[in-house]
């Protein structure tokens, strides 16, 4: 593609501010919630609330998972605000008609079906299961996700940095109900916009779905036309670090109750989510970047949900605004400040 390449960290953002304002919006899928970490243990990091959407699981058993694990990190003075429940569109019979024409999808999070050995509940999105920590004793802050951010962006404008890991349904809310959200706010970071997934798919398994944008495809397309001064995409990147048995053994070299939950509750899997907020609050983990529009399919065919880049050449012009793709990372340099910030909370 004729897009433009960014290479090599001094090019690239400098330190970040002594007050990076960050509201962090994402689909918590407990029991622990490392991905909070590179947050709260970065001094340079000022976290304004944490919002819950919609994803992996239903709000209210991600909500009981964030607020456990705030609790057990000490930082019960964080807000925690609930978002949206069901995507704008796409829905659980949606899903079923789209497999029955084009094949079954990997993962689907809130909808995936119940099974033995499982806590799903596609059908029940009040239900709480049992955490392995235990229940919160403290409650989430009154109010909607959107209505959240919306007053952080006036209250800092200009200043605060929308971090979102999970599908982007609350960030299209808030553009949706206030028309100055998005220009108001100092930037969009993401996790989504997984590229040329589908021989990936074939050789490496299902981590290259891209579960965030596929999850509410109209949502990411509004946040992608949206008016932000800036947009960082980190998709395919995020699934090339993975928690292995050696990195939870680089965990509880120094064992507290944090690092030896982490490493017992963490799946396998790569660290997506960590990566992102550990992005969010050092961006000079990024070592490479291309820049281009981007789009998402929202045609309820075969592409649905799927994420689309063009030079600015070629784009259809229909709203499609730069995007920042992160496309390489210092991966030691990651995996050493993760780990550092697991053992450095209390």
């Amino acid at each position: 593609m004729a897009i433009a390449v960014v290479a090599g960290a001094p090019t690239l953002a400098a330190s970040p501010p002594a007050d990076n304002l960050i509201v962090y919006d994402n689909d918590f899928f407990g029991p622990t919630s490392s991905d909070i970490l590179p947050l709260i243990a970065d001094p340079s990091v000022r976290l304004l609330g944490i919002t819950v959407v919609a994803g992996d699981g239903w709000v209210n058993e991600e909500t009981a998972f964030v607020l456990r694990f705030l609790e057990l990190v000490r930082r019960t003075d964080i807000p925690v605000v609930r978002g949206a429940e069901m995507p704008l569109v796409n829905s659980r019979a949606r899903t079923a008609a789209w497999e029955r024409l084009y094949g079954p999808l990997p993962w689907k999070g809130a909808w995936n079906d119940a099974a033995p050995g499982t806590t799903n509940h596609p059908d029940d999105p009040d239900l709480i299961p049992p955490n392995p920590l235990g229940a919160p004793t403290i409650a989430a802050t009154p109010g909607t996700a959107a209505q959240f951010m919306i007053d952080q962006v006036h209250r800092f404008p200009h200043q605060v940095t929308i971090l979102a890991a999970g599908p982007l349904t609350d960030v299209a809310l808030a553009i949706r109900l206030d028309p100055q959200f998005a220009s108001l706010a100092k930037q969009l970071i993401f996790m989504g916009g997984f590229l040329d997934t589908s021989l990936q798919q074939v050789a490496g398994g299902a981590n290259t779905f891209d579960f965030n944008i596929w999850f509410d495809p109209e949502a990411a397309h509004i946040a992608l036309v949206a008016p932000w001064a800036r947009i960082t995409a980190v998709g395919t990147v995020t699934n090339d670090v993975i928690f292995t048995p050696q990195l939870a053994a680089r965990l509880v070299a120094k064992k507290t109750p944090l690092t030896e939950a982490v490493a017992t509750y963490t799946y396998p899997l790569p660290l997506w989510d960590q990566m992102v907020a550990a992005i969010a609050a050092d961006p000079t983990l990024i070592t490479k970047e291309v820049v281009a529009t981007m789009d998402v399919d929202i045609d309820h065919g075969l592409d649905y949900g799927t994420t689309r880049v063009w030079p600015a050449e070629t784009a259809p012009h229909l709203g499609e605004r730069p995007v920042h793709i992160v496309v390489a990372v210092d991966e030691p340099r990651f995996v050493t400040e993760f780990v550092r910030a697991v053992q450095s909370v209390p």
